[in-house]
């Protein structure tokens, strides 16, 4: 594809909007449902017409080279499930430069807010961000207020969700991914916080995939600009389907 930051966020998400699926899912902990398929469902995934999907940098060197699809987000950040207290550490673990010489379009890192380590997260998005401007690259952070020393202030309907979206314009990136507020008027607080696109997480796989797209209209309704939305995709039977059914609100309503 062309390069250049304008033509590469267009790719990524056309007219401000995407259908992101995650796939980085499998470094933090292993099995995972659809994961143990990768070739298959990333298939499935390309042709139900994902925008993006984020997924370590291994994973990116396979699958670009075996696709030859330009719509793969690299994330840079990693911790597993045995890191015990240190297991919502991320840490950088590939550069901008290295994530383009993989094949992504894109790279991800993430910060956990209220984390014992969240200085440490805040310092390896901010060398990712520049090494992410320097190439021209759009960047993802997924940021989540989570951690123990989270402090959320009184009037805060949104929980720290706001927050954890400005950090991430702040600091650079070009796209947020956060959690879903509960409702609309909370998440319309997070959209109207920053100036760049906001994109719900999916969170855990379980319950009705009717009633996640539900919240997904909710969140287009207060001012969203889509998913990045893992396990209730790529561990479904039928990924394509999801990510159809998706589309339809986020670029056709």
């Amino acid at each position: 594809m062309s390069g250049g930051l304008e033509n590469r966020l267009e790719r990524l998400l056309p007219k401000g909007r995407g259908v992101w699926i995650p796939m980085d899912h499998g470094l933090s902990g292993y099995p995972e449902e659809g994961l143990d398929r990768m070739d298959s469902v990333i298939d499935s995934i390309i042709s139900g017409g994902a925008d993006a999907i984020v997924c370590q940098k291994g994973v990116v060197s396979q699958q670009s080279i075996r696709t030859g699809w330009d719509g793969f987000v690299c994330h840079v950040s990693a911790s597993t499930s045995h890191g015990g207290e240190n297991s919502q550490f991320k840490v950088k673990i590939a550069s901008a430069a290295e994530a383009f010489s993989r094949g992504a379009t894109g790279v991800s890192g993430q910060i956990n807010l209220g984390d014992e380590n969240e200085p440490e997260m805040i310092v390896d998005m901010g060398e990712l961000t520049s090494e992410a401007h320097e190439m021209e690259m759009p960047v993802l952070g997924m940021v989540y207020p989570r951690g123990p020393n989270l402090v959320t202030l009184p009037n805060d309907i949104t929980g720290g969700v706001a927050h954890a979206a400005r950090v991430a314009y702040e600091m650079g990136c070009h796209v947020v991914k956060v959690p879903w507020t509960g409702n609309a008027e909370s998440f319309r607080k997070v959209c109207d916080a920053v100036p760049i696109p906001v994109l719900i997480a999916g969170g855990p796989s379980g319950g009705s995939f009717d009633e996640t797209l539900e919240i997904v209209r909710y969140a287009m309704s207060a001012g969203g600009a889509g998913v990045c939305m893992g396990r209730q995709v790529f561990g479904a039977k039928d990924p394509a389907a999801c990510v159809r059914a998706l589309r339809a609100i986020i670029h056709e309503m």
